[in-house]
């Protein structure tokens, strides 16, 4: 058996296992379990795998500090009294709540990115949902996942992906904005309609109209001054082409240690209640994509992009967009987004790029492991004691993704 046949049979088997997670396994174990085969069958070097890994150290540093900030906000008590404030301006409103909730899930992912929508929204939002008494509480937790993907190109921080996909090649913040405003507007719209539309029946359910508003701790305050405070933090950094990694995990070592400086007992809780098995899942993923890369695929797809361009840009933007879409589903985006972005060189056109990116990040809403952030999203439901299963989010996805993201490539290449 060739190198190449090998390497893509391991990598279908350790991704297959991470969206189908057979035996109830971590997502973790099945990408770990892809890359140590790979290099115990000589398929790639150590020092290739180490490279892979090393390769994703600005995701596992910003990682770090959004699951800081998170686990510290959510001891604190700041999620319940966030709840409970948004419950009681829904005022007894499931449909209101269901508005705000979106609202504030696309204000989060602008500024704070996808997956912090994932690991920060998804605790307040389950607690907003039992502070309002809703028997049905998965209209509120299905707006993390779907505007997560949603609104994760309004802004080149709203998604890791896009430092993926552009790479040294990042296009400043004033010239982001006019090419991604009006796809990202169209994005989120539609996808808040087309939700709306499939859980119109349980957003009939009556809710609390009046919920007592907890007392916010001082630590509290000082978790969401720390969340504010990286928003912040995370804009400057983008402003001036610094990687987001090191500033994220900075500010949220910082908030934990503002924290806990004065309970230094519960530091061992926050560290045990974090997802850390996220992070062997990336990096897994890293190394199985830096041995896609030694079989000459992504080369291959680079060239192929670039032929079809020639012939017709906006047939080669609308090809690109949907098999991208369709393999971030099939494959996981971040693995998708790095071969992606190793294709994609300084001459491919324009539109081309940004129908690829829309569709690693948009392309995600369709099934529930097509994105890290929904990776992070399942987690979090995990904690909540919360189930949903994959033909359960399949069916909604099926609904809600393929229109919002032909409406948005179209939007897209309306900018020429």
């Amino acid at each position: 058996m060739s190198s190449h046949l090998l390497t893509w049979i391991v990598a279908a088997l350790a991704v297959g296992g991470v969206i189908l997670r057979p035996f109830d396994a971590p997502e973790a174990l099945w990408a770990v379990a892809g890359a140590a085969l790979l290099v115990v069958f000589g398929v790639v070097t150590p020092a290739v795998a180490l490279a892979g890994i090393a390769r994703g150290t600005d995701v596992y540093l910003f990682l770090t500090g959004m699951m800081l900030l998170a686990e510290v906000a959510r001891r604190e008590g700041l999620f319940d009294w966030l709840a409970a404030l948004a419950t009681s301006y829904a005022a007894g409103s499931a449909r209101r709540l269901f508005l705000l909730t979106y609202v504030v899930g696309t204000v989060v992912t602008t500024f704070l990115s996808n997956d912090a929508t994932a690991v920060v929204l998804t605790p307040a939002v389950a607690a907003a949902a039992r502070a309002a008494g809703a028997e049905r509480p998965l209209p509120y937790l299905l707006i993390c996942a779907l505007v997560a993907n949603a609104a994760s190109f309004v802004l080149p921080i709203s998604n890791p992906a896009n430092l993926v996909i552009y790479g040294s090649r990042m296009p400043p913040l004033l010239h982001w904005l006019p090419q991604y405003a009006l796809p990202s507007a169209l994005a989120i719209v539609a996808t808040y309609w087309l939700l709306r539309f499939t859980q119109r029946d349980a957003l009939r359910q009556s809710i609390a109209s009046a919920v007592p508003l907890p007392h916010l701790s001082g630590g509290g305050k000082i978790a969401a001054a720390g969340i504010a405070a990286t928003a912040i933090v995370l804009l400057t950094a983008s402003a001036l082409d610094v990687a987001l990694g090191l500033p994220t995990a900075i500010a949220g070592a910082v908030t934990a240690a503002v924290v806990l400086i004065r309970r230094p007992r519960h530091i061992w809780q926050v560290m045990v209640g974090i997802p850390w098995a996220i992070l062997p899942l990336v990096a897994g993923l890293f190394v199985l994509v830096e041995a896609l890369a030694q079989t000459g695929a992504i080369t291959a797809l680079g060239a192929v992009l670039r032929d079809a361009a020639a012939h017709s840009i906006a047939a080669a933007a609308w090809s690109a967009g949907i098999a991208v879409a369709l393999a971030s589903n099939l494959a996981n985006n971040l693995p998708v987004a790095l071969v992606a972005g190793s294709a994609l060189h300084a001459d491919h056109p324009e539109p081309a790029v940004r129908a690829v990116l829309i569709g690693v990040d948009l392309g995600p809403n369709l099934s529930i492991t097509g994105s890290l952030a929904t990776i992070l999203w399942l987690t979090a439901l995990r904690r909540e004691g919360i189930a949903i299963g994959s033909a359960a989010f399949l069916r909604i996805g099926a609904i809600v993704m393929p229109p919002a993201l032909i409406l948005t490539i179209a939007g897209a290449l309306l900018l020429g």
